[in-house]
């Protein structure tokens, strides 16, 4: 659990009453008055029945940003209901893995229960509700979040945790708090408590939500988190939100797909295996090994033979600080990324802020690093402390991992007797943007890390960057990104990212996983320019398109002569097409096999297409920017399959 230590939690709220005293409410006061005693020694849960006084709930702050919801949500609209407030942020993993029991609480108690999410962040970019709405359509949240951006409802309720929750009654009051995992038993017993003492007197009309992720078009990535290399012609990249991983060449052609897209857990071939939100994956001896994260395993995907094999993990959540034995026998907590060096595959374990490994030859697994409890305390491998080390990366000798808890790099030794040693970082709230030396330099929640010839490529993640850490002069410095979110390509310090989560090196180029852009992203270190990776099916004779895994949507009156006229249309003259990619239309047989492709220059125009007879589908990829936010781009990326008619000639307009 997330807990501010009790000296920084003392000082956080002395500063915030000093600042807020004479302008909050008595009921806020109240609560922080109740949180300077709670520094004498804090509990974790106050839950069910206690015979204390009765606080009534407070209300919203109002003029807050709300998402997944058509309008603000004020409680007092909502009594007759059981509400729970889940006080979280992003960057989170204890806040993560309560969110699938927040799932189950909401299936079970769908009539009696309303779930609020209340965002308040950690780092300064998860402040933004639009990275806000990205994380909810990463996590597939289904209920409504505020943006606490300024803690305002964290103080009134007195939250000292990531993750907290609240429990209030139909009546508007306070039942009971708890942080932390681990809450579905514990919340499935007091709801229905709740349940039975209001029988007959709770509001069980359906509360409606507007969900972000009916506003949004589909890409062909889905929040890709991480992407790796088999260090000659092929990029392995991790769609996450799809549940597969793809196999590419340097063009971006698709060789292969391991994965059904399903979210689920089942080995086997590659079109029948499924996975769920997997992230980093590593390549040894024909052999992909793969975090499965969300289902809390470890897979290998044999590239020849084309299946997919568990060598660890129960594919659920275990808490365990001290593995040992046969990894398959053995349950994991959010695997993110993996390496290897000396025969072993070692693992980024996020959960318990610990580096695992497995021997690859004989499958027994044990710990390497950390002693399981969260901060940046640097000992021997087993007494040291990290926080949810999210990359990982070797030069053989040394493990190198961006601990993104603590906005830091760090090194562990791979000698059973080394240590643990902190590059740059220097505390769970400490953290920037400045290049410079190790002691002076600060990142944001980096994720992405990967070693080549004595120097570490970074993925920064929240500061929207990659940077470049040099072990030779000890400094580190920005390579590419503004620093502002966006999605546009060309020179190194001009180009701009959203949140990349991962990178890889490949014949002089870095690839990285620009996660909230839904987007690979290539770095050129001999040009120092910036472009994107355009995936697309193969182009061989034998090959095919998944056609039954798209939404096609029919484009009928084709013209006697086989002539499409085809009027692009984006409704939205504010648009305005990338100069630094080109957009272009994909022409598809019934096989999926591309048959030609032109470019498109201009918005508006209309394209005169002949000699279309064979071809059955269109890909219409539009790189498209805001006239006045030019660092704000988007991707348009729609399939269409063509039915022939002999209706005459006949106009298309695709709207994008």
């Amino acid at each position: 659990m997330y807990n501010l230590s009790k000296e920084l939690f003392c000082k956080k709220m002395v500063s915030i009453l000093k600042e807020t005293i004479g302008m909050i409410k008595i009921i806020s006061i109240f609560f922080l008055i109740i949180s300077f005693y709670s520094c004498k020694g804090q509990t974790h849960s106050q839950l069910v029945g206690e015979k204390t006084m009765k606080i009534h709930a407070p209300e919203f702050t109002t003029g807050l940003d709300w998402l997944n919801t058509e309008k603000p949500i004020k409680l007092k609209d909502l009594r007759g209901k059981i509400v729970l407030l889940d006080f979280w942020t992003y960057c989170c993993i204890n806040c993560m893995h309560i969110l699938p029991e927040l799932s189950k609480l909401e299936e079970k108690y769908k009539d009696e229960l309303v779930v609020i999410g209340v965002h308040s962040a950690k780092f300064t970019t998860e402040k933004g509700t639009e990275n806000i709405r990205q994380a909810i359509l990463r996590y597939n949240i289904k209920h409504p979040v505020v943006n606490d951006k300024n803690f305002e409802i964290w103080r009134e309720y007195s939250a000292n945790a990531w993750p907290t929750l609240v429990l209030i009654d139909p009546e508007g009051y306070i039942f009971g708090t708890h942080s932390g995992e681990g809450i579905f038993d514990l919340f499935d017993y007091n709801i229905s408590t709740l349940i039975e003492k209001y029988k007959g007197k709770l509001n069980l009309a359906p509360f409606n939500t507007v969900l972000e992720k009916n506003k949004t078009e589909k890409s062909l990535l889905n929040f890709p988190g991480k992407i790796s290399s088999n260090n000659k012609d092929l990029l392995l990249i991790t769609d996450s939100n799809n549940n597969r991983i793809l196999i590419v060449d340097e063009s971006g052609e698709i060789k292969d797909i391991i994965g059904s897209g399903k979210k689920g857990l089942n080995d086997g071939s590659f079109d029948k295996a499924e996975f769920n939100m997997p992230q980093g994956t590593v390549f040894y001896n024909n052999t992909l090994y793969i975090a499965d994260t969300e289902n809390h395993l470890i897979r290998k995907a044999d590239l020849i033979n084309r299946t997919v094999e568990t060598i660890s993990g129960l594919g659920k959540q275990i808490y365990s600080r001290n593995p040992k034995g046969d990894a398959k026998l053995m349950g994991l907590n959010s695997p993110w990324d993996l390496t290897i060096a000396n025969n072993y595959l070692f693992i980024a374990m996020a959960g318990p802020h610990q580096i695992w490994k497995i021997n690859l030859s004989n499958n027994q697994i044990s710990l390497h690093a950390g002693n399981g409890y969260e901060n940046i305390v640097d000992s021997d491998l087993l007494n040291s402390q990290l926080a949810q080390p999210s990359g990982i990366t070797t030069d053989g000798n040394v493990l190198y991992f961006a601990d993104s808890e603590v906005s830091a790099i760090r090194k562990a030794d791979i000698s059973s007797s080394g240590n643990v040693n902190t590059l740059i970082g220097k505390g769970l709230f400490e953290y920037g943007d400045k290049d410079g030396s190790f002691s002076k330099a600060l990142l944001q929640h980096p994720l992405g890390i990967n070693y080549y010839n004595n120097k570490l490529y970074i993925a920064d993640t929240y500061n929207n960057k990659i940077k470049l850490l040099d072990l030779n002069t000890n400094t580190i410095s920005t390579l590419a990104g503004t620093g502002k979110e966006g999605m546009t390509d060309g020179d190194l310090l001009d180009a701009s990212f959203n949140e990349p989560s991962g990178l890889t090196l490949l014949n002089d180029k870095i690839y990285v996983a620009d996660t909230n852009n839904d987007l690979i992203r290539i770095i050129d270190l001999s040009t120092n320019k910036v472009s994107t990776l355009l995936i697309k099916p193969k182009q061989t004779n034998n090959s095919t398109l998944n056609i039954n895994s798209l939404n096609f949507k029919s484009i009928k009156n084709i013209s006697k002569n086989n002539q499409l006229y085809l009027q692009l249309d984006i409704n939205n003259k504010s648009k305005k097409l990338n100069n630094y990619i080109d957009s272009f239309i994909n022409f598809y047989d019934k096989d999926g096999i591309l048959i030609n492709s032109i470019k498109i220059n201009i918005l508006d125009e209309k394209l005169t297409l002949p000699n279309i007879s064979n071809v059955t589908y269109l890909n219409v990829v539009l790189y498209l920017c805001d006239n006045e936010n030019e660092g704000l781009c988007y991707i348009r990326d729609n399939y269409y399959k063509i039915e022939y008619n002999s209706n005459g000639e006949d106009t298309i307009t695709i709207n994008n």
